[in-house]
């Protein structure tokens, strides 16, 4: 799923050896390469859509320490002003390749550059689940969404569902009740599952209705999203909503293709690490929302970079 069109990318002349090559220019990738610079060491981060990744979707951030109320992408600005700082170099392609040779390992881009360093981190992050239903594919970019920042002033004055009943979807719905009608959540459990303070604004806000127990089977319409059709999954009965748009926010998949066959992935396709972040390889480690972990948030991606890092430095340099 491609949210950004990155534009000017390839500008920048690289080396061809760095002291720790980070792979993502998230929260995690870019707090590794704070921690770098800071220990003396030579860092490259290859981003391949832009820098401070998923935050800049975020349409607002309560609960990242010293910033009561930030939007996503001014944080995401922060952080990567503060690497760049630093002289973290920052290069924008796409990692295709991942070569393991005792000692060292080479990055290989999609411009063909081939980066060799002693420590490579993967900080790819993770991407939105999809439904997998009928009409989702079909619909996207025409009231399908994943994206409220994105796309929510589109659906001015109009009727919406929203998938979901997590942090994400609560945090969402909340922002997507200033601009639209009127928003149906569809939860498939039997409460919402965000943090209480979440649900409080959801349930109180008289723009928003939850049904729960339910799944949506269906988006259907002829040149845009018209309905969508859930179904309740104790009593198997269908419901037909009407709707100008969908908006998905059911999850995430971590985007650890690049580490496929190399280390060991859980079930979920996570990436398994040590306490300090390192994988099964030693000197290839996996920050962020990539790696299996309890919680996924900005402030424990940060930890995770500045933790590999620490680690790094004082075992192979």
């Amino acid at each position: 799923m491609v949210f950004f069109d990155t534009g000017s990318v390839k500008k920048k002349e690289i080396k061809d050896k760095y002291d720790i090559v980070v792979v993502g220019a998230g929260p995690a990738g870019l707090a590794s390469a704070i921690y770098a610079r800071r220990a003396g060491l030579s860092v490259l981060v290859v981003e391949k859509a832009i820098e401070g990744g998923y935050v800049n979707l975020t349409h607002l951030v309560e609960n990242y320490p010293g910033f009561p109320k930030i939007s996503g992408e001014e944080l995401a600005s922060k952080f990567k002003e503060h690497a760049e700082s630093f002289g973290a170099e920052i290069y924008n392609a796409e990692v295709v390749k991942l070569e393991v040779k005792e000692d060292k390992k080479v990055v290989e881009l999609d411009d063909g550059k081939r980066i060799e360093a002693p420590v490579v981190i993967v900080a790819t992050g993770a991407n939105p689940k999809r439904l997998n239903v009928p009409g989702e594919k079909e619909f996207f970019g025409r009231g399908v969404s994943y994206c409220a920042t994105c796309d929510g002033y589109l659906f001015a004055g109009k009727d919406i569902v929203v998938v979901g009943g997590g942090d994400s979807a609560c945090d969402e719905s909340i922002f997507l009740s200033n601009i639209v009608n009127k928003i149906t959540m569809v939860q498939l459990l039997e409460t919402l599952t965000a943090a209480k303070v979440l649900q409080e604004r959801v349930l109180s806000n008289p723009k928003i209705e939850v049904i729960y127990n339910s799944t949506v089977k269906e988006i259907r319409g002829k040149d845009k999203v018209e309905e969508v059709v859930i179904e309740n999954v104790k009593t198997g009965e269908t419901k037909v909503l009407k709707a100008d748009g969908v908006f998905i926010f059911i999850g995430l998949d971590p985007n650890s293709k690049l580490l496929e066959g190399l280390v060991e992935l859980d079930p979920y396709g996570y990436v398994i690490t040590d306490e300090n972040m390192e994988t099964s390889i030693k000197g290839l480690y996996a920050v962020g929302d990539v790696r299996k972990k309890n919680l996924r948030q900005i402030v424990t991606a940060v930890a995770d970079g500045a933790i590999a890092v620490e680690h790094a430095a004082k075992h192979y340099f």
